[in-house]
């Protein structure tokens, strides 16, 4: 997959008379055949009302920096692990300096001086803040607020904007406008541990076999700890170094707060060699750490319990990023956008030391995020691989789509003005240079029934999983789904884990909590493992996983050939022999991961 490249217009010609964007036609830039389902309009914007709009610039050089991630995450490749350095990685991000010069220009001419913008490390995005009615003024377009019938929750958007025409090669998008994704944590169960759980066969105080031949407690069946996934994915006998600047970094969205005395109550009962040990927390964009129990959120409780308690002593990093609040019609506030991606991606690349491995437990239908939004922040997912490294997404809880195989009540349906039924693939998870997790329950493994996974609209099949892809394409019975998936898109997930029963402590009492947010903090926490066993060996982190995984990597991987995501009014995908869009490639088997990536460069 290639971005589309920046076209050139002579300096001169661009600059001439201050550039006379009032006299240039306005074009639309970017439109939507209208809200996703579920928002309706309610409103026209308040013209007093703030908003920050982030302007992305477009980075010519990005097929190079593509290239270099594809060679140095290439294990067979030379180059393998030569990363690139912050400074060589924002050469390749950077815009055009006459970008930079027709976009100042155009600022200018709407009273916006220098010292108005914020502009990133690399220079590639922009950020002003402005009222409605200047931006509606700017952008050729009406901001209403728009509410959700489920939640009630309210944001300002709109459903097209336009720039002067001379504008349009030196933008590539601006945001908030026609994106009403709303990033959710993914989780699918949530109940205290008192309450009724699903019989098992097996007695408590059992064993059963685990993939690795290895036994594992029968209580693992209905209640995952640390050491249940230690002994499930074989890595009881690895002890991390905790002093070889190997780092975990996790991520906290939209006022998820991971609370510090759950974490330390959850230690003491899972990993008291862990107890005291603390991590960093990294505030981004106004990201806030509410330490009361009631602002305790699950999500960052499930990532950093399991993710820092697997990993320990590998010091952890918990980015908490501002997502901004929804806008509420009858309060001023000062900033209105529920896209966290760009913020937390401008402040992490613009680090001169980034963890080597980041997990993330968010996301939400690709459809909802505008194609231009979805592959810049893949862009900027590609530079954390050229930088070295590996970042995981879970990859959904909804099936195919929506979860319902009934297809009298399902609601999958295409944004693109015709609602047909499709299946949904998810976002970021889609992103070719992200690894997404996709979930498992029980032991022997199944797939577990939300685990999302299937094809992206956005993003073609890149090389590295043509093979394994086109291999269980070829497995279909013809016609299979027809019209419901793009078969030449990005396929995901790429790897998955347990998914369900993990036992955390949230608000100082022990909670069962479910999804593909639990698997992508645990394969994480492995791949941290692994980095550290290579940087003890004196050799590079693992960085881009993906082509490894596809490559030799599935060989230590156990594979899952039973369950199906259902969705959209159907079964869904089946797991099957080697890769498929339910659990990938499987499960890890750290012990044979280590071998595999020691016996590497």
């Amino acid at each position: 997959m290639k971005l589309v490249a920046l076209f050139v217009i002579p300096f001169a010609a661009a600059l001439a008379s201050t550039v006379p964007f009032k006299g240039c036609q306005q074009k639309v830039k970017e439109s939507i055949h209208g809200p996703p389902r579920g928002w309706n309009k309610h409103a026209p914007a308040p013209k007093h009302h703030m908003l920050e709009l982030r302007i992305a610039l477009p980075q010519p050089k990005f097929p190079e920096l593509e290239q270099h991630l594809w060679e140095i995450s290439d294990p067979s490749h030379a180059r393998y692990g030569a990363y690139l350095s912050k400074e060589e990685t924002e050469v390749l991000m950077a815009p055009h300096p006459e970008t930079l010069d027709v976009v100042s220009e155009w600022l200018a001419l709407h009273g916006l001086a220098e010292k108005d913008v914020i502009r990133s490390s690399a220079r590639d995005w922009v950020t002003i803040r402005v009222p409605v009615g200047l931006a509606e003024e700017m952008l050729d377009t009406t901001y209403h607020i728009y509410k959700h019938a489920e939640t009630g929750e309210s944001i300002v958007r709109t459903t097209s904007y336009s720039l002067p025409d001379v504008l349009h090669n030196h933008v590539d998008l601006i945001q908030p406008t026609t994106m009403f994704a709303r990033f959710k944590a993914f989780k699918s169960t949530l109940h205290w541990a008192n309450q009724a759980q699903p019989a098992v066969s097996s007695s408590p105080g059992g064993t059963i076999t685990g993939p690795a031949g290895n036994q594992v407690d029968a209580s693992c069946n209905y209640t995952i700890t640390l050491s249940c996934l230690r002994q499930l994915y074989n890595a009881e006998n690895y002890e991390t170094t905790g002093t070889n600047c190997n780092k975990l970094g996790l991520t906290g969205y939209l006022d998820q707060y991971a609370n510090n005395m759950d974490l330390q109550q959850f230690y003491q009962a899972q990993n008291p060699s862990a107890y005291g040990s603390n991590y960093t927390l990294v505030s981004v964009n106004g990201g806030k750490n509410n330490q009361s129990y009631e602002a305790a959120g699950g999500e960052a409780n499930l990532d950093t319990q399991f993710g820092f308690g697997l990993a320990w002593p590998t010091p952890g990093t918990f980015y908490s990023t501002g997502g901004e609040p929804p806008f509420i019609p009858d309060l001023v506030t000062p900033k209105n956008t529920n896209e966290p991606y760009t913020y937390w991606l401008e402040h992490v690349l613009s680090q001169d030391d980034i963890p080597q491995t980041i997990s993330t437990s968010y996301g939400d239908s690709e459809q909802t995020v505008p194609y231009t939004y979805a592959i810049r922040v893949c862009a900027g997912m590609a530079s954390l691989g050229a930088r070295g490294v590996s970042v995981l997404f879970s990859s959904g809880d909804h099936g195919v789509g929506d979860g319902d195989s009934n297809p009298a009540s399902q609601i999958c349906q295409s944004n693109d003005g015709r609602n047909v039924t499709r299946f949904l693939s998810m976002f970021p998870a889609s992103c070719p240079y992200v690894t997404a997790v996709g979930g498992t329950v029980s032991i022997p493994e199944t797939a577990a029934g939300f685990s999302s996974g299937g094809f992206s609209n956005y993003f073609a099949r890149p090389a590295y999983q043509e093979a394994a892809v086109s291999a269980y394409l070829a497995t279909l019975v013809p016609g299979t789904f027809e019209g419901l998936y793009n078969s030449t898109g990005r396929a995901f997930p790429d790897v998955a884990a347990q998914s369900e029963f993990f036992s955390i402590i949230y608000q100082g009492r022990e909670m069962s909590i479910g999804g593909t947010s639990c698997s992508a903090p645990t394969f994480a926490a492995l791949v941290s493992m692994l980095n550290d066993a290579r940087i003890n060996a004196r050799k590079s982190p693992l960085g881009f996983l993906n082509p490894f995984i596809y490559s030799t990597g599935y060989k230590a991987l156990n594979d899952i050939t039973e369950g199906h995501n259902p969705g959209c009014g159907t079964l869904g995908f089946n797991a099957t022999v080697g890769w498929d869009p339910v659990t990938g490639y499987g499960t890890p088997n750290f012990e044979k991961l280590k071998d595999l990536v020691l016996a590497m460069p």
